[in-house]
C-alpha cells in the first residue's frame, strides 16, 4: 500500500467510527462487511486523487536568459573614425632629348678629338706569298670637332712588325681634313694571319693592317 493511499485511509476510519458512536445502536453487523465497507471507500478517494492529479496540467518553469539592455553613458558621444589622407603620386617626367633636325632622333655629339683610319691598303685578309714586299697605305681622317695640332705621333702598338718604320708625326688636321701615311713592308717568311696594329697619340684611333701569307 502507497503512503498517500494510508494517509487517505486512516481518516477514513476514523469517520466511520464517529459515526457509528453518534448513531443509536444497531443490530450488530459482520466485521468483514465492516471492513470490506472501509476498503471500497479507500478505493474510491485514492481514484479520485489519481484523476484529479493526470488532469491537472504540469508546469515546468523555464530558466529564460535575457540580455538586459546596456545602459548608454548619457552625455557619450561615439568616437569618430580618423580620415587618412590620400597619398599623391610624384611622376618625374625623364628628360626629353634634344631633336637634331627632321629625322625626329636625339642629338648626337661628336667627339672633340678623333680619327677614322679608312680607307686602308692592302684590304683585310690579303693574301701574300712569304717575304713579299707591298705598301701600306692608310688615309687619317680627323672625325673631331677640334683641330688635330701638327706633330701627333702615329706610332706602333702590337703584333707582328711588318715594317722598319715605327713613329710618323702628324701634319695638322682641321675637322673633316685627312692625310694619307705609306709605309714599305714585307710580308713574312712563315705561312699564317698577321695583324699589325699602329695608334695616333692619345688614342684618337687605331690603324691596323691585316694580311695572310700562304706559299
Amino acid at each position: 500500500m502507497s503512503l498517500s493511499t494510508k494517509k487517505i485511509l486512516f481518516p477514513a476510519m476514523a469517520l466511520i467510527f464517529l459515526l457509528s458512536a453518534c448513531q443509536p445502536a444497531q443490530p450488530t453487523q459482520n466485521p468483514i462487511d465492516i471492513a470490506n465497507q472501509v476498503a471500497t471507500s479507500v478505493a474510491l478517494t485514492v481514484a479520485a486523487q489519481n484523476a484529479l492529479t493526470q488532469a491537472a496540467p504540469s508546469f515546468t518553469p523555464v530558466a529564460t536568459n535575457t540580455t538586459l539592455p546596456t545602459q548608454t553613458e548619457v552625455g557619450t558621444l561615439p568616437s569618430p573614425t580618423p580620415v587618412l589622407p590620400t597619398a599623391t603620386a610624384i611622376v618625374v617626367a625623364p628628360p626629353t632629348s634634344v631633336s637634331g633636325g627632321s629625322g625626329g632622333g636625339g642629338t648626337t655629339v661628336k667627339p672633340q678629338y678623333a680619327c677614322n683610319p679608312f680607307p686602308r691598303l692592302p684590304r683585310d685578309n690579303t693574301i701574300f706569298r712569304p717575304n713579299d714586299s707591298f705598301d701600306i697605305k692608310w688615309t687619317i681622317v680627323n672625325t673631331g670637332t677640334k683641330t688635330m695640332q701638327a706633330g701627333l705621333d702615329l706610332k706602333y702598338d702590337d703584333g707582328p712588325q711588318l715594317t722598319k718604320t715605327t713613329l710618323i708625326e702628324l701634319p695638322a688636321l682641321e675637322p673633316g681634313e685627312q692625310t694619307q701615311v705609306v709605309l714599305d713592308a714585307v710580308a713574312p717568311s712563315q705561312e699564317g694571319t698577321y695583324i699589325m696594329t699602329f695608334s695616333v697619340e692619345g688614342s684618337l684611333c687605331f690603324p691596323y693592317t691585316a694580311i695572310v701569307v700562304e706559299k
